[in-house]
């Protein structure tokens, strides 16, 4: 059985607003629309639209970033008001959980009546569901988007009459976005789930990539991943004994990032991977929270911390934020003296290891694992990352984002931006670099309340060094802060240095600088190297 919550992207945002259940909202990630509530598509807010087509055609749209933890930490008294009537449920992602089936009717009589109680359940904590029912984990998905049971042996029959699209609407079941794959599917004639399942598996092999092998196992009603019959490797679960107890979500977070990278170096050194994991907290009052996430890849470092870092965020959060107050059930009700890791399935590894020379995913996985350590020895304020963001200079045009957390800019970076720097960008920023830039006789080089250079720039002077100019563009005016008393002229130029022969320990190779005019005194923006 699969439960599955519609728009739930734009349902949770909603939620987190305390947004009228029939006000329009649509979720976007860069620019593009990903989600958007019923009331939204009513008046023509479709998924792929960009950000301003879709306000222009309903301007009474809601419009919030995409926030895959505002979106678990949302979905977590959902998932516990199933696991009260069904405990062993799976998390795919927020808004669809898989529940086994057999014990289910065996307990309620049919698979009607269970998933009648499953929607009621839902809706006890204000949210809307749909359940569906097949004889596997893609077909009830599909099933659950339509509210339909659909009868045992019947799936491949179900499955055909769909649109192909429908192999690419749940990512958490497939191999990531399949775009490419269905479109090419659409301009080779094959216009429903059926007349792809009707090509032969060897041509599928051999003509298309191993994503569209899953794909074409999945339209053909084969269970893409059976149950794991492989015993684990001892030593693999996590456990960690927060001293002081943990009640606040940022310490939770940091604990989880240090218990995902213990858990993936004793993975690697098993040489297996996580397909399913457990994650448990248990607080002082002797309550024990548990809930499954299931994947259809293997888990990387990365993925583990972030399901760490939701279920811990919608656990401690508890029923802070419920539509309409609906009372949910509660999350823990004292702090959190115990977290551990559980691998319920693994799979060899062998598949993820880098070539005989290393791999790019090999060295950004060691290399975050670094990150990891030295953020458990300094802090998780201590080691941040950069995300692209808006802004006119380019030291504005990135927002710093502690290591682990949502990359979330500060500002969006497609906006427009008047006066902005065009590409490309300086390699290196510089910060407090103060230069003099100085005309043919010497004479200090200004610019004045029109833009303009008091005089043509010939030569620049930095830390006792002196270099020729041999191209310059700008200035550029910067019209900003023009209101703070005091406030003069501010522009931007680019120079191009050469050297002047006057100093042996110059640099031989020539830079370009982008400078920064302000208060009367140059300073190095910039190096375009």
């Amino acid at each position: 059985m699969a439960l599955w919550c519609p728009d739930w992207p734009a349902v949770a945002a909603a939620v987190e607003v305390d947004l009228p259940p029939d006000r329009p909202v649509a979720v976007v990630r860069a620019v593009m629309v990903i989600a958007g509530s019923a009331s939204a598509r009513s008046a023509g807010v479709r998924r792929g639209l960009r950000r301003r087509e879709a306000q222009a055609r309903c301007p009474l749209l809601h419009v919030a970033a995409a926030d895959d933890a505002r979106d678990a930490r949302v979905f977590e008294p959902v998932a516990a008001a199933v696991a009260e009537l069904i405990p062993l449920i799976e998390v795919l992602r927020p808004g669809l959980v898989v529940i086994p089936a057999r014990g289910a009717v065996r307990f309620f009589g049919t698979e009607a009546a269970a998933a009648e109680r499953l929607v009621d359940a839902v809706s006890a904590v204000g949210m809307e569901s749909q359940v569906g029912t097949a004889d596997e984990v893609f077909t009830a998905a599909c099933a659950a988007r339509r509210g339909v049971v659909v009868p045992s042996g019947g799936s491949a029959e179900f499955l055909a009459r769909l649109p192909v699209a429908e192999l690419g609407v749940e990512p958490s079941l497939g191999g990531g976005d399949r775009t490419e794959l269905l479109d090419l599917l659409h301009r080779l004639g094959l216009r429903t789930v059926g007349d792809f399942a009707a090509l032969a598996a060897t041509d599928v092999a051999t003509r298309f990539g191993i994503d569209a092998i899953a794909a074409h196992r999945q339209a053909r009603a084969v269970e893409d991943r059976p149950p794991s019959t492989r015993a684990l490797p001892p030593g693999l679960e996590v456990v960690h004994h927060p001293d002081p107890p943990i009640d606040r979500v940022d310490a939770a977070a940091f604990a989880g990032r240090a218990l995902a990278a213990e858990l993936h170096g004793r993975l690697a050194a098993a040489g297996v991977a996580c397909m399913r994991l457990q994650v448990s907290a248990a607080t002082a009052n002797g309550e024990v929270h548990t809930r499954t996430w299931r994947c259809a890849e293997p888990l990387t470092l990365e993925g583990t911390a972030d399901r760490i870092r939701w279920q811990l965020d919608g656990w401690i959060t508890g029923g802070r934020s419920r539509k309409g107050g609906t009372a949910a059930p509660p999350g823990p009700t004292a702090p959190v003296t115990l977290l551990r890791l559980e691998p319920v399935e693994v799979v060899d590894a062998g598949g993820l290891q880098a070539g005989i020379w290393g791999g790019e995913g090999d060295d950004g996985a060691r290399f975050r694992r670094a990150l990891v350590r030295v953020q458990g020895l300094l802090g998780g304020e201590a080691v941040r990352v950069g995300v692209r963001s808006g802004g006119r200079g380019p030291a504005e045009q990135i927002t710093w984002v502690p290591l682990g957390d949502e990359p979330v800019p500060e500002r969006d970076p497609a906006a427009p931006r008047p006066g902005r720097l065009p590409q490309p960008a300086p390699t290196v920023l510089c910060t407090g670099v103060t230069v003099d830039v100085t005309d043919a006789r010497g004479a200090p080089v200004r610019v004045t309340d029109r833009g303009v250079f008091t005089a043509e720039p010939t030569h620049l002077a930095w830390d006792g060094r002196e270099w020729g100019l041999s191209w310059w563009a700008g200035p550029w005016l910067v019209d900003e802060r023009w209101w703070e008393p005091g406030a003069g002229p501010a522009a931007r130029a680019q120079v191009l240095l050469e050297p002047t022969g006057r100093h042996p320990t110059q640099l031989a190779q020539v830079r370009a600088l982008l400078l920064r005019y302000a208060a009367d005194r140059w300073e190095v923006e910039g190096v375009y190297e």
